[in-house]
């Protein structure tokens, strides 16, 4: 994908990927800095944290039919060889947990920071 059309999709961002963007950003003063919509490998993905190689995606229902699943499985399988996590949540999760979805993320993050001393 070109970065056309990832500056194209920041534009157009869902009312849920907007939601869980404003948490995103609050999180930046503990280190954690994600890009959104950022293009990578011929994908455009909803949220990247580099440092913590973690990838977020907020799904709507299209991903959940056969066609979405399958091409899901093979991008989450490319990312994964290279080191990425993927975590997946549905425009519905974030709409009525979004404290949880946040929640979520940070623990996954967390279990990938190296050891304070």
């Amino acid at each position: 994908m070109s970065v056309a059309r990832a500056r194209a999709l920041r534009k157009t961002m869902t009312p849920q990927e907007v939601k869980l963007w404003v948490q995103l950003r609050k999180l930046r003063p503990q280190g954690f800095h994600f890009r959104r919509q950022a293009p990578l490998d011929g994908y455009v993905l909803d949220f990247v944290c580099f440092k913590y190689k973690m990838i977020i995606e907020v799904d709507g229902s299209q991903h959940g039919e056969d066609v979405g699943l399958r091409n899901d499985t093979r991008r989450d399988a490319h990312f994964a060889s290279q080191g990425f996590r993927t975590l997946r949540f549905w425009n519905p999760e974030v709409d009525s947990n979004l404290h949880g979805v946040v929640e979520t993320i940070l623990a996954r993050a967390r279990e990938h920071m190296p050891e304070a001393s």
